[in-house]
């Protein structure tokens, strides 16, 4: 027996809105992988979050475990320790490469985009490579121009998320 995927949504990838962010998905991507921590900082909004949560079907982070559950303070804090003086982090960083794909628009309108995406990143570091894989959700907010559009919401949900997680010398 044969299955059929669902219509096509409605939603497009060819929708300007949605190319705008994706665009600014992958400028993150690669800002992460350049290790530069300021730049990767400034594509978020004041009001933004950043979660890794330790169960994949949550939706709200305030109560419950999370690896990485951050506002703008907290990033600017991980920021900060990341870039500042000696940290093991940021002197014993793995040079790591990301790919994000499979996007899925879920909400569009002229202000927002909502998507759903892959993420593969292999990190390199004292001759080993470990590979990090998940979903993530992003909601981003759409400014004036391209350069203006924030990431409001990030969420990656680790395929792995509810086994025993390796200390990371980076962010996902």
């Amino acid at each position: 027996m044969t299955e059929t995927l669902p219509e096509t949504p409605a939603l497009s990838l060819t929708d300007p809105r949605v190319v705008r962010a994706i665009e600014l998905i992958w400028r993150e991507a690669a800002a992460l992988d350049a290790k530069d921590y300021e730049t990767w900082q400034a594509l978020y909004s004041d009001d933004a979050v950043y979660a890794i949560p330790i169960d994949r079907d949550a939706e709200s982070f305030d109560d419950i475990l999370n690896m990485v559950y951050d506002d703008a303070r907290m990033r600017r804090l991980r920021v900060a320790r990341m870039t500042e003086g000696f940290a093991i982090a940021a002197v014993d960083a793995a040079t790591t490469v990301r790919t994000v794909s499979r996007f899925v628009p879920t909400a569009v309108s002229d202000d927002e985009v909502s998507l759903r995406a892959a993420q593969i990143l292999v990190a390199y570091k004292r001759g080993s490579h470990d590979l990090w894989a998940g979903d993530v959700d992003h909601v981003i907010r759409l400014g004036a121009t391209p350069v203006e559009d924030r990431i409001v919401r990030k969420v990656v949900r680790l395929v792995d998320a509810d086994d025993a997680v390796p200390a990371a010398g980076f962010l996902l």
